[in-house]
């Protein structure tokens, strides 16, 4: 068996197979050295823990993006089995190789509803107290909720935290799980870019965002949080349909800062958008990517026509609570 910690540089025709293979393939952690590019040598952990939207499919194709087109160091870490180590979006209480974050530049988290143990907590919670910048996906305004562990130090950041209110969703991110407000799998969201922010970094050479993701329901967004791109509910799932006129614009993708006890303030991009079949759409790609260039201050090297294109083919399978990829 793979060892969890086995570093791998894939030739193209290993590539090639191992993306028409599961996510219980993948090695763990999936490791992209990263070629030539305007952010070589830059160390991305991205991290797949959610039990819904086939973040084990979506967060690797955007490593491999990252890597091949722009030069990122990539570490995808997934969750999985304890016995085997093998990815298992199911798994809740276990994400190994997080220690990888203490090199990294930046943090690309989608992550759902995990209770992880504190040696691991500690490695995420260590990273956003560092001031480095964090880009978090979707559920990812709720990504912890202790409920065996309730005594854990770390229990605080659950999602419903009164202590400390909203837990890392809200006071890190800028809002916690409030409802869906478009209806699920019935209700896309097409992407409005907020007037004024058109020539945001994140925003350069990004058209037509448009996601099988319901928009999320926002009661106000924490902290020095500046929303970029506004969320319209469209009456069915077709990019061309109608705006919902019974629903107002929510706040889909914003940016804001987070500090922590260094006392040194995170550069933080968020987006409730993420549902895997968003990933084909290029708008949302490209403003993911600009987001990674953003973070890590690299935002004069943004380019509008940089490819964001996959890396081989990405072909997703429909979401699921509990799901396991084939």
């Amino acid at each position: 068996m793979m060892s969890v910690y086995t570093r791998i540089a894939m030739k193209p025709l290993a590539v090639l197979l191992a993306l028409c293979a599961g996510a219980a393939a993948q090695p763990n952690p999936l490791v992209l050295p990263g070629g030539h590019g305007p952010a070589r040598a830059k160390r991305v952990v991205l991290i797949a823990g959610d039990q819904e939207y086939r973040s084990e499919e979506s967060i690797p194709a955007l490593a491999r993006i990252l890597a091949e087109r722009h030069g990122f160091h990539c570490t995808v870490l997934f969750s999985a089995d304890p016995v085997t180590a093998r990815p298992d979006p199911n798994v809740i209480d276990n994400l190994p190789g997080l220690e990888a974050l203490r090199r990294a530049d930046l943090l690309i988290l989608f992550a759902r509803w995990l209770e992880l143990p504190d040696a691991q907590m500690k490695e995420i919670v260590d990273y956003t107290n560092s001031g480095r910048p964090i880009v978090a996906l979707r559920t990812s305004t709720h990504p912890f909720n202790y409920q065996k562990h309730k005594d854990s130090p770390y229990a605080k950041f659950s999602y419903n935290s009164k202590e400390f209110a909203g837990g890392y969703g809200r006071q890190v991110l800028g809002e916690t799980w409030i409802n869906h407000y478009g209806a699920h799998q019935k209700q896309s969201t097409r992407g409005v870019i907020v007037p004024g922010m058109e020539r945001h970094p994140i925003l350069r050479g990004v058209h037509d965002i448009w996601g099988e993701s319901d928009v999320y329901e926002i009661n106000s967004l924490s902290g020095d949080s500046q929303p970029l791109v506004m969320g319209q509910v469209l009456s069915s799932m077709a990019p061309d349909s109608a705006p919902d006129p019974a629903k107002k614009l929510m706040p889909i993708a914003w940016t804001k800062s987070y500090t922590g006890d260094s006392g040194k303030p995170d550069r933080i991009f968020t987006t409730t958008m993420g549902h895997v079949m968003d990933f084909r759409n290029e708008g949302f790609r490209r403003m993911l990517v600009n987001a990674c260039y953003w973070a890590i201050g690299l935002e004069k090297k943004i380019s509008a026509t940089a490819s964001v294109e996959f890396v081989g083919p990405f072909d997703p399978h429909p979401i699921g609570v509990h799901k396991v990829t084939p």
